[in-house]
């Protein structure tokens, strides 16, 4: 039985995107329904917004500030000032959802237009360069979500909600591109859909189920070493920190949200679907995220 932490602060509508600041010693994620930005320190166990109405989605480090992703593309957020970088490629409005820095700078995010209502045009995995140009790294995706590395940055992971799956790629740190696209794991439907995205020290894979109260590690062939329950059902994103980065972060989600790619017989009006962040331990050491290197004079386009 693994004891699992509520942290202070919260309800949040949709807690999503967390990354553990290391040099700061502190965690961020941001709140999908209310677009600000929180941050909260284990030494102080203090929360507080550092970030308003910034339609973010996820949250990335940066060298200097953060990067925000949402629906107004790829901001960042440094001294205080919010400034776009990107809000379109070609005619496409830029509609992003999660996002990661790799090891050279760059910054890698996924497209999102998913909508059960009506028809929607299929996303794009990204990676944005220091010098601000934009690059497609993959597309066809239906709900782009969670992204990671492994230890050694030769793979890729990143997952497709929506089809229940998380791919790994072979990853070239130094091009920058991503190629071989295979399905790493294939969630079945009678579980929750997989969301959020992190990797530990040993290579191996965690995924937040949403709708599934859990969170799922996955060795590096995709075989599940453990299943870790927590007492809501729309965990939402996950990440390592702590001062030895063995503490886990889960967010969750106060907003139910009604999506018909749930498993059968989910119950929507379930008490307990979301709403905080928690913290548990279980031995097991993350990675430190790296840092974009974007600057303002930086366009994409």
């Amino acid at each position: 039985m693994v004891d699992v932490e509520k942290i202070k602060g919260g309800p949040y509508g949709i807690a999503e995107g967390p990354i553990w600041d290391d040099s700061r010693q502190v965690l961020l994620w941001t709140d999908i329904m209310s677009g600000s930005v929180f941050e909260f320190s284990p030494k102080t166990d203090c929360v507080k917004p550092i970030i308003s109405n910034a339609y973010s989605n996820a949250v990335a480090l940066n060298e200097s500030g953060l990067i925000i992703v949402g629906q107004k593309g790829v901001v960042l957020f440094d001294e205080g000032t919010l400034s776009p970088l990107a809000d379109r490629i070609a005619d496409e409005p830029l509609k992003c959802n999660d996002a990661i820095a790799d090891a050279k700078g760059r910054l890698l995010f996924g497209s999102l237009y998913y909508n059960e209502k009506e028809p929607y045009v299929l996303g794009k995995l990204y990676s944005m360069n220091p010098d601000g140009k934009i690059d497609i790294l993959d597309e066809g995706f239906h709900h782009a979500n969670g992204i990671g590395f492994s230890p050694d940055n030769k793979t890729l992971y990143f997952t497709d909600t929506a089809v229940r799956r998380i791919f790994a790629y072979d990853y070239d740190i130094v091009s920058g591109l991503a190629k071989n696209r295979r399905v790493f794991v294939q969630v079945p439907d009678h579980e929750g859909i997989p969301d959020g995205l992190t990797v530990d020290a040993e290579g191996f894979v965690w995924s937040a189920q949403w709708y599934g109260g859990c969170i799922v590690r996955y060795d590096p062939s995709g075989i599940i070493e453990r299943r870790i329950t927590l007492p809501v059902l729309q965990t939402a994103s996950l990440t390592f920190g702590g001062t030895d980065l063995t503490d886990i972060y889960v967010t969750s989600a106060a907003h139910r949200v009604r999506l018909k790619i749930a498993p059968a017989g989910y119950d929507h009006e379930a008490e307990n679907a979301g709403g905080s962040v928690y913290r548990l331990n279980v031995g097991i050491k993350g990675k430190i995220e790296y840092k974009a290197t974007l600057k303002i004079s930086d366009k994409g386009g």
